[in-house]
């Protein structure tokens, strides 16, 4: 075991009590909402919610991201967000001036990949809701970003995330384990999808895993496992694959870059990392620690690669950028076991029978 692993589990099993006392509000919180004491708004009009009970990075951009390429052709469609670590305050609905610090990364992800979708962030969903509406015409259903643990807004439909290493139903209330919400939540969900599984996950070990989520008969559960594109230069969009004759430099502010690590541990000769908090928003103090970094590195084949939530806060360095070879690396889910038509028919058919049942 790693040694800083070590000490840091140990040092969480040390907050136990502070588990424990969290644990108890979250119940209480749940109770007081399940009960009616504190309210639960729900619209007359398609939402579906994409979310996680526990922090770290579970994937719910690029599921929403999957939602978006499915939806987008077909229907009128719109994400909500936080916004998390924008400059701005309420609701704000992005146009073609917007930037990551007017709307958040993820949502500047969004925008930026998907131009012809309406994307707002506001902190209280329950009232931009009302206004995405408003400002929208004909929109026929909202995407909620990571809003399942927050209960102000009772979504029509709800896709929670496990990820395989760390599945919610083996983890703890922070911040001894990693959970912010309560296992009996998941049940208000209408799918769970463990994310982040070995591309060659057995019939035997998906069957175990199903066992140990123990999901209602109502429930649908799907798994998937990351998919890596094309690596794309941040400012020319030109493609680049990583061969195993390239030394590349990671510069990576997500939750859990674990994944993009073993992935260049085995596409690339070898790499070196630069990491960032999450959602971190980069300095030209941080651009040229990453050009320092890059220029000690000693031959002729080498990049810098970076995340497309990454990227969204490095664009601002344009100038900078247009010569120095760091490139974008793509990221979505791949459904094992042929189930992706499957998951998509649930998603397609709730927004048509709601529609339907509306009219009715």
């Amino acid at each position: 075991m790693n040694l800083n692993n070590f000490f840091l589990r140990s040092f969480r099993i040390l907050l136990l009590p502070f588990a424990l006392l969290y644990g108890i509000i979250i119940k209480i919180r749940n109770w007081l909402f399940d009960n009616n004491y504190f309210k639960s708004y729900e619209f007359s009009f398609p939402i579906i919610c994409v979310g996680n009970i526990a922090v770290g990075g579970t994937g719910k951009s690029p599921m929403v991201e999957y939602l978006i390429s499915l939806l987008h052709k077909q229907f009128t469609i719109a994400t909500l967000s936080r916004g998390y670590k924008r400059k701005t305050i309420g609701y704000v609905l992005a146009n073609k001036n917007t930037t990551a610090l007017d709307i958040g990364d993820e949502p500047m992800q969004f925008h930026l990949k998907f131009p012809d979708v309406a994307v707002a962030v506001g902190e209280e969903r329950v009232l931009a809701i009302p206004e995405l509406l408003q400002d929208i015409k004909g929109l026929e259903a909202i995407i909620l970003d990571d809003a399942f643990q927050h209960r102000s807004v009772k979504a029509g439909f709800n896709i929670v995330l496990t990820e395989h290493s760390n599945l919610y139903s083996r983890d703890f209330f922070l911040p001894t384990g990693d959970l912010r919400d309560e296992v009996t939540s998941v049940k208000r969900s209408d799918i769970i999808i463990i994310t982040k599984c070995p591309p060659d996950l057995s019939i035997d070990k998906k069957q175990r895993l199903i066992r140990n989520i123990n999901p209602l008969p109502s429930q649908q559960i799907f798994f998937t496992a990351i998919e890596y594109g094309i690596p794309y230069h941040i400012i020319s969009n030109e493609e680049k694959n990583i061969t195993t004759d390239d030394e590349v430099l990671l510069v990576s502010g997500i939750a859990n870059p674990k994944p993009l690590k073993e992935y260049l541990l085995q596409h690339a000769a070898t790499y070196y990392q630069t990491d960032f908090e999450d959602h971190h928003i980069f300095s030209i103090d941080d651009l040229n620690e990453i050009k320092e970094k890059f220029q000690e590195i000693d031959t002729e084949k080498k990049i810098i690669l970076t995340t497309e939530k990454d990227a969204v806060r490095l664009t601002k360095f344009k100038e900078e950028l247009i010569d120095l070879p760091l490139f974008v690396i793509p990221i979505t889910h791949q459904f094992l076991f042929e189930e992706g038509e499957q998951f998509n028919d649930a998603v397609i058919s709730f927004i048509k029978n709601f529609k339907f049942n509306r009219a009715i």
